[in-house]
């Protein structure tokens, strides 16, 4: 069984677009019971309902970059907070900008909430080199890095404060990005790495065009950065069968899972040789969660 205590729950795994089988990314990670958001493209509310996640538990909000695939459905997740009652504050942390993207579409629909947003807004400059702490609480630390990509955007790590005498567990979430040799040293040792791989091998003229990853560059990265395990994301919809992604993946870097809707992936020791991946049931009603 997969570790119950500091894991990944996939809510959207496709990129660009949603399709039947993949939603827009997103991810629901829960460190010791504190929950964050990454990413929260259109739907995310849905499938926080349709994989048993209260909307309310989430205290922290982390948007990687402004692209709708990954932003559009804050303004619709933080309504449907407001309306079923929430009055606790949220952090939202993201690229400069998404402050005035929130309230000027709050000033056009005539949104308004009822509980505080706390907006912590990077810029590229802050988080250039290596990554800097955003955020922290009694249960883990947030830090944040640049990635390269069409527009300003960041990747998220991830830290457990240390419990007993094991070494903090740390989860790093890369998307979108093009390849980039530093970027192994900003993620070196992590005990899970998700790291997006939009293409194979045979678009890797249009991965570098549109600064994304095929699925062999993410193993690559893996491998440089000596990751105990790789997660693959954000998947072209081109792809039906994602099959050929995970072979050129695996051949490189044999320790690769695929990012599935409704599946958990647990962040787990070095030392442990458990499962690291559980299917969440979907819900059967629509109840508010």
């Amino acid at each position: 069984m997969q570790s119950t205590d500091f894991y990944v729950t996939v809510l959207g795994s496709g990129a660009a677009i949603p399709t039947l089988s993949r939603h827009c990314s997103s991810q629901l990670v829960n460190v010791h019971g504190f929950r964050i958001l990454l990413d929260c493209g259109e739907g995310t509310q849905n499938q926080l309902r349709a994989y048993h996640q209260r909307l309310q538990s989430v205290s922290v909000v982390c948007i990687t970059h402004l692209h709708g695939d990954h932003f559009f459905g804050l303004p619709g997740l933080l309504s449907t907070m407001h309306m079923c009652g929430r009055d606790h504050e949220i952090v939202v942390i993201g690229p400069e900008g998404i402050r005035e993207a929130v309230e000027t579409i709050n000033r056009f629909s005539g949104q308004h909430f009822d509980f505080p947003i706390s907006f912590v807004e990077l810029s590229s400059s802050l988080c250039a080199t290596a990554p800097q702490q955003v955020y922290q609480c009694r249960r883990c630390t947030i830090s944040a890095f640049a990635l390269r990509h069409s527009v300003s955007t960041f990747g998220f790590l991830i830290e457990e404060v240390p419990h007993g005498s094991r070494p903090p567990r740390r989860y790093a979430y890369c998307t979108d990005t093009g390849f980039f040799d530093s970027l192994a040293d900003v993620v070196h040792g992590v005990n899970l790495l998700c790291m997006e791989s939009t293409f194979a091998n045979d678009y890797e003229q249009v991965a570098i065009e549109k600064q994304h990853c095929t699925a062999a560059q993410a193993a690559t990265l893996a491998s440089m950065a000596g990751v105990r395990q790789l997660l693959l994301t954000h998947f072209s919809a081109r792809y039906k069968d994602i099959a050929p992604l995970m072979e050129q993946a695996t051949a490189i870097f044999p320790n690769t899972l695929p990012a599935t809707d409704g599946h958990r992936y647990g962040v787990e020791h070095w030392t442990d040789k458990r499962a690291s991946k559980d299917i969440i049931p979907p819900a059967t009603d629509d109840g508010m969660a």
